[in-house]
């Protein structure tokens, strides 16, 4: 067998196996939406964690193991007459009001799923926090597609226009989509070797019209509308065809460069707006990033003088919920359009 035979079958094979989980995936939806006698259905909740008693906690539990039993029996003892002596204070209205710190995590993707909860978990404290306060978005996003992380910026873009100070802690990555959401905040943190930048949008797919082709398979079609649809997968695209996605992506490689611009207008575009993305030891010298510090450290510092929140909304999802999520996303590696 030529190896361009072997690339022909093993390409066909690709399309059967993509088509043969499409299908899974198309049945099991089907399944997922009939109505079933008794079940279960989902719940939302939230969650909120006082993260100052964790992080004393973690502290009680190191002191114990490592200093001498009668020190640390002394050691928890003046702990608590400490905090039971604040908490007199404060039930008397003689201690200082205290800084709130709300933390909401965001762990990204390319459909940027987790908006569903941000909305709720944005909409929980904006009903509380007030004057004074801060939110701390814990942000982990590679990028994706341009209306799901859009979508998300403007809820982050809700706690600004509250007059809400908001900061964007990165430890892993923020980009792409996901420096979309960070630039939004007043001040944006990075761990020293974090990933930030990349403000480019891509779109690529794959074509299989010549393979369809060997075969004797016909790509049939029917648009109203020019611009309906451009580039395709299966039938024959045209320059015509490139020419206009080129333009859409410039468009958005706009309105993405004109949206960091809004939020964060010190920034020379002409330099970070190449589609690069930076560590952050580079991302505070080119002005992406505002300090180097993680977001532990920056949270245990905080919680000498201030109450942390962790605010966390949950959707419990059924097992055939799960199964089409975990499809869908299989299929979306395969993108069109993404920040």
């Amino acid at each position: 067998m030529s190896m361009a035979e072997f690339l022909s079958d093993y390409g066909l094979f690709l399309a059967k196996t993509a088509t043969a989980v499409i299908a899974f995936g198309v049945v099991v939806a089907m399944l997922a939406s009939l109505p079933r006698r008794g079940r279960r259905q989902a719940t939302d909740q939230l969650e909120v964690t006082y993260l100052n008693d964790k992080y004393r906690k973690l502290a009680e539990s190191l002191r114990t193991a490592v200093l001498p039993k009668k020190a640390a029996k002394r050691a928890l003892k003046s702990d608590k007459a400490q905090r039971k002596q604040q908490d007199k204070q404060a039930a008397k209205a003689e201690a200082p009001v205290r800084k709130r710190i709300f933390v909401i995590d965001f762990h990204g993707d390319i459909r940027a799923t987790g908006v569903g909860s941000l909305r709720e978990e944005v909409s929980a404290v904006l009903a509380e926090a007030g004057e004074g306060d801060e939110v701390v978005v814990r942000l982990e996003n590679a990028g994706g597609l341009v209306h799901e992380h859009g979508l998300a910026a403007s809820q982050l873009a809700r706690i600004r226009a509250r007059k809400i100070a908001l900061t964007a802690a990165v430890d892993k990555v923020a980009a792409s989509g996901g420096y979309l959401m960070a630039c939004v905040a007043d001040r944006i943190i990075a761990a020293p070797f974090a990933i930030v930048g990349s403000i480019g949008v891509l779109a690529q797919l794959p074509n299989f019209h010549r393979l369809l082709d060997q075969h004797g398979v016909d790509f049939e079609q029917i648009k109203a509308g020019e611009y309906k649809r451009t580039l395709t997968m299966f039938g024959t695209n045209t320059d015509a065809d490139r020419a206009k996605m080129q333009e859409q992506v410039d468009e958005t490689h706009q309105l993405f460069k004109d949206f960091v611009a809004e939020n964060r207008p010190g920034l020379d575009l002409s330099r970070v707006a190449t589609g690069e993305y930076w560590h952050g030891r580079q991302a505070i010298a080119l002005g992406l990033v505002d300090e180097l510090i993680t977001s532990d450290d920056y949270l245990i510092g905080a919680s000498e003088t201030a109450d942390l929140y962790q605010v966390k909304y949950t959707v419990k999802k059924s097992m055939s919920e799960r199964i089409v999520g975990s499809l869908q996303r299989a299929a979306d590696s395969v993108l069109f359009q993404r920040p």
